[in-house]
């Protein structure tokens, strides 16, 4: 799974939060809105997280070394657990805490029509890097649900900015609600309650993707079809009768470890083991291409000699 989507996306998302993330703050400055101070704070955290998901791509395509062997891939999801913890903290507390404060001590919006014009304009250029990172995805999606998509995809980035995207329309909305509401009631109540609205929406996706984030980090298996695939592929039916037990674990999103021990057929010499080894490698290599560190131990089946 190449990380070219995954720069394309995040690159998308930056540069669409960035631009937003200016114009909220001018938006909350001109207008005192809350909702629209907490849009503006989970755009600096959003944009904040396309620079760590960045540099985690960047560091995770360092070479292997003595300290690290199986290299440095793992960064990808050690940046992207830290994304949902900042989109955590600084996204969902901030915006929370405002929100309670500002339904405690209600503040008039000064002038709600540009908020209303910068939560417009905003949601355009949201829905701008969604469409993006939905495109990138799609290769990697197959059949499943998008749901499904981001619980299983071992590539940390592309559900990071999916979730991120999405949260930020549906957060925007809910801005766009408080403030709608805080215009036609004349009641400013109406704008903290948006506010506190967003901040659990960024809790609960910032939980998501902790989460998911953990599982990746300590390290998660094959898929069901790689998985599949790799046994497929192991056996020949003649040198190599049956894969006696498999294991495998993503070093990377484009890295994946395989190691097995298969049953060899009573007789051959070691020329011919290392052969149908050899043989074997390909074959997986050829059906799984990120299966780049293979490692075999051929075995005797000890019920068939029985």
């Amino acid at each position: 799974m190449s990380s070219g989507g995954s720069k394309t996306a995040v690159y998308a998302a930056l540069a669409a939060d960035a631009g937003i993330a200016v114009a909220k703050f001018a938006g909350a400055a001109i207008t005192g809105s809350s909702s629209m101070l907490a849009e503006a704070i989970h755009s600096v955290a959003d944009t904040a997280n396309q620079g760590l998901l960045l540099i985690g791509q960047k560091r995770a395509e360092q070479r292997p070394d003595r300290l690290h062997p199986f290299g440095y891939g793992r960064n990808r999801y050690f940046y992207a657990f830290v994304v949902a913890l900042v989109l955590f903290s600084l996204g969902s507390l901030a915006a929370i805490d405002e929100g309670i404060h500002k339904i405690r001590e209600p503040e008039h919006l000064s002038d709600p029509f540009v908020a209303i014009v910068i939560l417009l304009v905003a949601m355009v250029l949201e829905g701008f890097s969604l469409a993006t990172a939905t495109r990138e995805s799609r290769p990697f999606k197959q059949q499943a649900s998008w749901w499904a998509f981001i619980r299983n995809s071992r590539n940390p980035e592309l559900p990071v900015v999916l979730l991120e995207d999405s949260g930020a329309l549906i957060g925007l909305l809910l801005a766009f609600a408080g403030v709608g509401l805080t215009m036609v009631t004349g009641n400013p109540i109406w704008d903290g309650i948006g506010t506190l609205g967003i901040g659990i929406l960024l809790g609960v996706i910032a939980t998501v993707l902790i989460v998911e984030m953990k599982s990746l980090l300590i390290g998660e298996g094959a898929t069901p079809r790689q998985d599949a695939a790799i046994r497929a592929n192991l056996v020949d039916g003649a040198r190599i009768e049956r894969v006696i037990h498999l294991e495998t674990q993503y070093l990377g999103p484009e890295e994946l470890l395989v190691a097995a021990k298969i049953a060899v057929a009573p007789g051959l010499d070691i020329a011919d083991i290392a052969t149908a080894i050899d043989d074997a490698e390909a074959r997986v290599r050829a059906a799984v291409p990120i299966a780049e560190r293979i490692y075999l131990e051929p075995d005797l089946y000890r019920e068939r000699l029985g």
